[in-house]
């Protein structure tokens, strides 16, 4: 009597890049066409900065902010056709592409303590998703995921980049907000995340000349 044969294993893509680089519309695309879930995990960060800022937690207060994050309610939506969150029960999808929590996040999401929690957040969501799943961030190919079968760093240059986040933002930001959403930002996370150069394995794309569904098509050809 033969053996039965073993399940495959969960396909999981990573991806990380800079600010503005189309990293959340190109995770969203390959999710669709592959047929797997979906996460941001920079959403996590934003749910947090926008739990933080209701609370009027001082800035400076880690330990509070890390106590926050350790024992907030998140739900995030891994359906890429319907991507959401929620804090608490509060629906912060919209909330938390506000220029407000933009220009805030960095101030969580460079706190070590929280980086731990929801890291560990996002590893059992990766480890349950079914049949798999693709996610977007600042560490997903080397500290999330390390062990993907597809890992991309997306790069663009800086001037495609901001020009994207313009499209995506329109009138909602100064261009004193849009250089801080775009530059600052990567200065900042860049102190405790590694996402401006490829680790062993990580395969680099520029999608500074590329559309949308070239990039996609480059990905979905890797996995």
């Amino acid at each position: 009597m033969s053996s039965p044969t073993p399940a495959s294993e969960p396909t999981v893509v990573a991806i990380d890049g800079p600010s503005g680089s189309g990293k959340s519309s190109t995770a969203r695309g390959v999710a669709r066409r592959l047929g797997l879930a979906y996460l941001d995990t920079g959403a996590m960060y934003r749910a947090l900065a926008w739990l933080v800022l209701q609370a009027d937690v001082e800035p400076t207060d880690t330990v509070a902010i890390a106590n926050l994050a350790r024992h907030m309610e998140l739900e995030v939506s891994t359906d890429p056709q319907r991507p959401g969150v929620q804090v608490n029960g509060h629906d912060v999808t919209e909330a938390i592409r506000s220029p407000q929590i933009s220009a805030f996040v960095s101030t969580v999401s460079t706190v070590p303590a929280v980086r731990e929690h929801l890291v560990r957040v996002q590893q059992e969501i990766v480890a349950a998703a079914e049949p798999g799943i693709v996610l977007e961030g600042r560490d997903t190919t080397t500290v999330v995921a390390p062990q993907a079968e597809v890992r991309v760093l997306l790069v663009a240059d800086p001037s495609a980049r901001m020009a994207r986040r313009l499209t995506e933002l329109g009138d909602a930001v100064t261009d004193e907000q849009l250089h801080d959403q775009v530059v600052r930002r990567d200065a900042d996370d860049s102190t405790v995340a590694r996402f401006t150069t490829a680790a062993d394995g990580v395969v680099v794309i520029d999608s500074t000349q590329l559309s949308l569904a070239e990039v996609v098509d480059e990905i979905c050809a890797l996995a």
